[in-house]
């Protein structure tokens, strides 16, 4: 996440996205978004504790893709409640990297 390494697959994105998310790094999370689908700034809610990642489907997204998806379930808890996002997320490779480009919640 220190942008020292770039992620060499979409999935490798997606899951250091979900680490950025657990820890509040909102840079890496802006960073790596596709700039034609970026928002300006990102609230994160600090309530939220994510801390389980299963991904369930990968469709392309390889070193030698362009674009990629990656359907995932990410757990959280907030105080006493926990819950579930599904979702897919779209990648491509953008000036040399993979970015995030959007995702359907389900």
């Amino acid at each position: 996440m220190s942008g020292q390494r770039r992620a060499g697959t979409a999935e490798a994105l997606m899951r250091s996205r979900f680490t950025a998310f657990a820890l509040g790094d909102r840079d890496h999370l802006l960073a790596s978004w596709h700039p034609r689908t970026r928002p300006e700034s990102l609230d994160l809610d600090d309530g939220l504790q994510w801390y389980r990642l299963d991904v369930e489907e990968i469709s392309g997204g390889s070193p030698f893709d362009t674009t990629g998806e990656v359907t995932f379930t990410a757990y959280y808890r907030t105080g006493a409640a926990r819950g579930t996002l599904h979702e897919c997320s779209r990648f491509e490779r953008y000036d040399g990297r993979w970015v995030y480009v959007d995702g359907v919640v389900s």
